[in-house]
């Protein structure tokens, strides 16, 4: 249920994360979170590893658009769609 005033659709979700040795926080919409969560899962692999991997392999891209990415080819892979080159973890 949306308020007055309030857009229709997901909102951000924030999480803090230590990135070599930096507290950061990142917002991405639930959505894209579960796919990281589900990631961290089938790698068994903690939240701020799995982004500390994509934030070494994003060049000038934003983290959290870095982050919308991986997943996006993370799904695209678990449904048999190859991941493009120069994507975030092409080579995990």
């Amino acid at each position: 249920m949306s308020l007055p005033g309030e857009r229709p659709g997901p909102r951000l979700r924030k999480r803090s994360i230590l990135l070599s040795g930096h507290a950061t926080s990142l917002a991405l919409e639930p959505e894209f979170w579960a796919v990281l969560d589900e990631m961290c899962a089938a790698r068994g692999a903690s939240l701020a590893g799995l982004i500390g991997q994509i934030d070494e392999g994003r060049d000038d891209r934003p983290l959290a658009s870095a982050c919308r990415v991986a997943a996006l080819i993370y799904v695209g892979a678990s449904s048999g769609r190859a991941a493009g080159p120069g994507s975030p973890l092409e080579d995990a």
